[in-house]
């Protein structure tokens, strides 16, 4: 009790606090795009429960992570060395994501070019099943968790300030849920864009397991750029349609 109330008086503390929760609600749009994207899939009765399992899960897997914080600090360890270049747990998991997520980002965009046939699509877009759905949810949770707590550690060593930053992270997914989902699913070329996102966030996690560090500025400022650009689009087509609804 002491400890937490020294900690509430360190003004260092709160800054690291502040820092932490904007890198862990950044990492989680991340997290938050590919749950979006998928769970618009399912039938409309269960987008909602799948991605407030979903975010759950991700909360689960981030304080389970941080209970066990001492061995997530040894996944960070070389394991083993190909052509000189050494690999760890971190390393494996973030390739394994990253190639998770080309494969799926690419699978969905076939889906969205070349369709699947009536009678294996609902409203135009291919389904899932549910539990299918909360699958491979649960598989980029897990990488997104991993990453999301290694770099909480790397910013400050204390625990109760990773768990409050969790905390807030993943109530700001939990109440930008459905409304980035419908955002998602009434504009079809942001599905596209954000599909791109996905891509994008593929291949920095392949290229940060083969040690290739790319720093998460560039990649947000491109997809903040690239975001401003539809929304200008978006706002072009509204203006048109109401113009149009005038004649």
């Amino acid at each position: 009790m002491d400890s937490l109330l020294q900690l509430a008086a360190d003004p260092a503390a709160w800054a690291a606090l502040a820092t932490l929760i904007v890198m862990e609600v950044v990492l989680g749009i991340d997290n938050l795009i590919f749950i979006s994207i998928l769970t618009n899939k399912l039938p409309e009765e269960h987008q909602t429960k799948a991605r407030r399992i979903g975010i759950g899960l991700a909360l689960i897997l981030r304080l389970g992570l941080l209970a066990s914080i001492a061995y997530i600090v040894q996944l960070t360890e070389p394991v083993f060395e190909v052509l000189g270049k050494a690999f760890s747990w971190r390393d494996l998991i973030l390739i394994a994501g990253g190639l998770f997520l080309l494969w799926k980002a690419t699978q969905e965009i076939h889906h969205s070019v070349d369709p699947e046939p009536e009678d294996k699509a609902v409203g135009g877009k291919a389904q899932i099943g549910f539990a299918a759905a909360i699958g491979q949810i649960l598989v980029l949770d897990l990488v997104f968790s991993i990453d999301s707590i290694i770099t909480a550690v790397g910013m400050t060593d204390h625990v109760p300030i990773m768990v409050i930053a969790v905390l807030v992270a993943v109530s700001v997914m939990l109440l930008a849920a459905d409304p980035l989902s419908r955002f998602i699913a009434n504009n079809p070329t942001v599905v596209m864009l954000a599909l791109g996102f996905l891509i994008m966030i593929g291949m920095t996690l392949i290229a940060e397991g083969f040690g290739a560090h790319v720093p998460k500025g560039y990649i947000y400022t491109a997809m903040a750029f690239s975001a401003g650009v539809e929304g200008l689009n978006i706002l072009v087509r509204r203006r048109r349609r109401a113009k149009t609804g005038n004649l």
